[in-house]
């Protein structure tokens, strides 16, 4: 009930400030409303779901392999698999944007900004996927697998028929927070200079002068990516609860 009105008084609070400073005129709004801001808008926004898509695959890929490197028992697989895991957990995002960003070029690889966007983000994902998929796989019983050798399936074949799906199946909340992290993790393209949405916003409040309306339009695009793979999320958990 306090934080309720707390909230309360902040947001009148904030209106008040708003309104004081003329920042509640409907041509400071035009991004809302204005078919040539909303389209720019929504061309990194589409920019911004094109890079999640394609960085969740390779970052998903990489978490798989990764995953398997470290459950292996060839120590040479084992011990570079786990290295590299908590090397690039503990790495700051940031500071992996710039090494792609300035690393590459240095050792004379250039790729486009949309692709070293990628990059950074599937080597980070995918050490986060990696411990993710290691979970569920360690989670299964081991008398699936040992039922599935018993019929006389081979250990690849028990891997991809019985213990991966169910690790899949089990980890699947998980997997989307990972999902709803990458996204926010492509809010950061704007360093490399990937027209995505929040450099578009970007573009527009210089272009207008009205930050906070050009930022306020790509954090509801944001809330709205992110509250509807949070609530894919919710109902999973519900439905495994729901199956015991």
């Amino acid at each position: 009930m306090v934080s309720t009105i707390a909230l309360v008084v902040l947001g009148l609070l904030t209106a008040e400030k708003l309104h004081y400073e003329a920042q509640l005129m409907g041509e400071k709004w035009r991004v809302f409303y204005d078919w040539d801001f909303i389209r720019f808008i929504l061309d990194g926004f589409l920019i911004t779901l094109k890079v999640c898509a394609v960085s969740l695959f390779t970052s998903a890929g990489v978490g798989v392999l990764l995953a398997l490197g470290r459950l292996s028992s060839a120590p040479w697989l084992r011990v570079p698999s786990t290295a590299i895991i908590e090397f690039f957990r503990a790495m700051p995002f940031l500071l992996i944007v710039f090494a792609v960003m300035f690393g590459l070029p240095s050792l004379g690889v250039t790729i486009d900004p949309y692709w070293q966007l990628v990059l950074a983000i599937t080597i980070n994902a995918g050490a986060m996927f990696a411990e993710v998929f290691r979970a569920g796989i360690l989670a299964i019983p081991h008398g699936h697998t040992d039922a599935g050798l018993a019929t006389g399936l081979r250990n690849s074949e028990v891997f991809g028929s019985i213990v991966f799906p169910q690790a899949v199946r089990n980890t699947a909340p998980a997997l989307l927070s990972q999902a709803v992290r990458v996204i926010k993790e492509s809010s950061l393209g704007y360093v490399v200079g990937v027209a995505e949405l929040l450099n578009n916003a970007r573009v527009v409040s210089e272009f207008t002068g009205n930050v906070i309306q050009a930022y306020l339009a790509a954090g509801v695009l944001f809330i709205i990516v992110n509250t509807f793979v949070s609530f894919v999320g919710a109902r999973l958990s519900a439905w495994q609860e729901q199956r015991g």
